[in-house]
């Protein structure tokens, strides 16, 4: 009887645990196959933030109107692992954006336990920022000169960039230029994808509505790389930091900032001089080793904070 090859066993052996996930929970487990389990940075292991109780921003409405309330209203993404995702059982939001939130708010006087964070798709960032829906958002949120028509942007506190996640069993691919005819999985129409379309004819695209859904063909053997952020691919690999891994240097520059009213200027200011105050004392590199630093990726420097 002929043998069957590994790879052809690995890529069943994904498709009938993923078919079993679905068919019961998510939590089933098969080796190196279908969706990494969902789990979140140990809560123990993450920073504390010293309350700044004697926080003032007077000049600010949306600062008054947070302490007249009592909370802060933050907008976040709640489906990128290790970065901004809420566990649907619980509710709970981890992830570095989510301690950037958390460290911001402290200097501003706020502990966690007074924050309402609020799930804000990519698409409803502006308006929600605009219509006071949150005081600030703090998501993957690229800085950029269109979006600074409608909304200001504290920072940048993270420089992200377009990258690329492999299988750590992956030798050959150090970079985009060792994807020539290969499969790589972005989602369709966003930016990343965009840009792949456009610069890099020579890869194979693969779009899909979900990152997820891309990271289960990379884990089945069924395309060559996922590519994205950087922040999101450390995420998924920060999950099974055994099976997956970022290759090769990053190619774009996405700055990431806190969006906030566009004409509340000592708002912004003022979480600009939070996030510099985080980064001199610690708490900036404590979150990232406990969040995306479980990728395996050593922290960053961060970026100059562009005070305008």
């Amino acid at each position: 009887m002929p043998t069957t090859p590994p790879r052809l066993r690995a890529v069943r052996r994904a498709a009938a645990c993923l078919l079993a996930a679905l068919a019961v929970l998510p939590a089933a487990a098969c080796g190196r196959s279908g969706t990494p389990p969902p789990k979140g940075p140990n809560q123990g292991h993450l920073p504390t933030y010293t309350v700044n109780e004697a926080a003032n921003v007077p000049d600010s409405p949306t600062w008054r109107a947070a302490k007249d309330r009592g909370h802060l209203i933050v907008g976040t993404k709640a489906d990128q692992p290790y970065v901004a995702q809420q566990d649907p059982a619980t509710g709970y939001y981890s992830g570095f954006d989510i301690e950037i939130a958390k460290m911001i708010a402290a200097d501003l006087g706020f502990p966690a336990d007074r924050i309402e964070f609020k799930t804000i798709t990519s698409a409803n960032r502006e308006t929600a920022i605009q219509n006071g829906q949150v005081d600030y958002y703090a998501g993957t949120y690229t800085i950029n000169d269109n979006r600074k028509k409608v909304v200001g942007f504290a920072g940048p506190y993270y420089m992200a960039g377009q990258g690329l996640l492999v299988r750590t069993d992956e030798k050959d691919v150090n970079g985009i230029q060792d994807l020539k005819g290969k499969k790589v999985c972005s989602v369709a129409g966003s930016t990343p994808y965009q840009r792949l379309q456009k610069d890099y004819p020579q890869v194979e695209l693969v779009g899909y509505d979900s990152y997820s859904v891309c990271v289960d063909n990379l884990i089945s053997y069924q395309v060559a790389a996922v590519s994205t952020d950087d922040t999101i691919l450390k995420g998924y690999a920060a999950k099974v930091p055994d099976q997956l891994k970022l290759a090769g240097p990053l190619f774009s520059e996405e700055p990431y900032g806190i969006g906030v009213p566009r004409g509340d200027r000592a708002f912004r200011l003022a979480i600009d001089d939070a996030i510099a105050h985080n980064e001199q004392n610690g708490n900036w590199k404590a979150a990232y080793d406990a969040t995306l630093g479980l990728s395996g990726v050593p922290a960053p420097a961060p970026p100059p904070i562009d005070r305008y």
